[in-house]
């Protein structure tokens, strides 16, 4: 089954001033494939009018922002949505851009302000559509047909399972396990201290064991 990538920025949003006019540049172009340029640096160059820094910090965030999105909002049209949307802002949020915290946790914290506001606005949480789970999965999908169902099987247990657990315990649980990033960048990320994401952490884990072994 081929993969179903993270949406591309619509027309509208790489046709706008601070998108297209964007100048070229042939800085990267060059940059050695042992020493490439962090994503700071890369919002730094693209600021400074570098398009191609741009297009390397979309290409490394795109997928895994889209799965964020999808696992949390479980509706495709919304998560495609809000993709765009958060790329719009981080396009908008160049010129003043600073490096004060890590590309990453200001990625992925504008995408939990974003869906704190559609919460707030949509006051619950939308019914889980039956293919939400699959196409995340098939986004770098490279398994045999036997060994897709029966971690299809794993994943949907754990899907249903984390669909029980509080919207914030939920987030937290899936910037650590699949965002891979550290207590200290969600709480940046989250707005709350590191031992409030522990603690949120430990209760989900907990729940997810209770579940699982049911």
């Amino acid at each position: 089954m081929s993969p179903v990538p993270a949406p591309l920025l619509s027309p509208a949003i790489a046709a706008t001033p601070s998108y297209a006019e964007s100048r070229p540049a042939l800085t990267l172009c060059a940059v050695d494939a042992a020493a490439l340029p962090t994503d700071e640096s890369l919002m730094l160059a693209w600021a400074g009018g570098e398009l191609r820094a741009f297009e390397t910090l979309y290409a490394r965030h795109r997928s895994r922002l889209y799965s964020f999105l999808l696992r949390q909002l479980r509706d495709a049209a919304l998560a495609d949505e809000m993709f765009q949307d958060v790329w719009q802002r981080v396009i908008a949020a160049r010129a003043g851009w600073q490096p004060d915290a890590a590309f990453t946790t200001w990625l992925f914290r504008i995408a939990h302000n974003r869906l704190n506001d559609h919460w707030r606005a949509a006051r619950h949480r939308p019914p889980a559509p039956g293919d939400a789970d699959e196409r995340v999965a098939r986004m770098s999908d490279t398994r045999t047909p036997e060994s897709q169902l029966s971690e299809f099987e794993e994943r949907r247990r754990l899907q249903l399972a984390m669909e029980q657990l509080p919207d914030e315990q939920r987030e937290v649980l899936q910037l650590r396990l699949e965002q891979e990033l550290s207590l200290e960048e969600i709480a940046q990320i989250t707005g709350v201290g590191r031992e409030t994401v522990k603690s949120r952490l430990r209760y989900a884990m907990d729940k997810l064991r209770a579940g699982l072994s049911e």
